[in-house]
């Protein structure tokens, strides 16, 4: 008896599609049509994925999909892969897979409020403390009058050039 795949495969020769034609008629990668028509199921991340492509390409070729499917159940019974239920533990866990857990039990439309208040009433004794402890000096104590007031009191005098010519003296 032919398997699921040889079926396919045989009825899209018949009908003298190619895989291409088949693919953009169904939106089923070329990939996984002749993963499909050559039984390799593990190319497929999940079996949801092989039955929903099985069906959309048998409907395509208008051939009976409820036979082909239930084909098709039996063929996986027979794999190792494919045999049980998928494991929806995902392997061992971590600690970040802990916290995340516990992040998403958390009800964050009241939590996110009450973190804001704190975080604002924190600021605001930060910036009342900061005001209460500045220096208190004043800031115009050192300008004095106001007044210029000249260095040297006097005429100023400008200094004699030290290499003048000797005719000049």
């Amino acid at each position: 008896m032919p398997t699921v795949g040889e079926q396919l495969r045989a009825e899209r020769e018949r009908q003298k599609l190619t895989v291409h034609q088949v693919a953009d008629a169904t939106n089923i990668k070329t990939d996984h049509i002749r993963a499909i028509e050559a039984s390799e199921w593990g190319v497929f991340a999940a079996p949801v994925y092989i039955r929903g492509f099985a069906r959309n390409y048998s409907r395509y070729l208008r051939l009976d999909d409820q036979a082909l499917v239930a084909e098709l159940e039996s063929e996986l019974g027979r794999t190792d892969d494919h045999a049980g239920p998928p494991s929806l533990s995902g392997g061992d866990k971590g600690p970040l897979d802990f916290i995340m857990l516990q992040l998403s039990r958390v009800r964050w439309q009241w939590v996110f409020p009450v973190l804001l208040g704190t975080a604002l009433m924190l600021v605001g004794f930060w910036a009342y403390k900061a005001w209460t402890t500045r220096p208190k000096h004043d800031p115009l104590a050192g300008l004095g009058s106001g007044l210029h007031q000249p260095k040297r009191p006097g005429p100023v005098t400008l200094p004699l050039p030290t290499n003048a010519p000797a005719g000049r003296r």
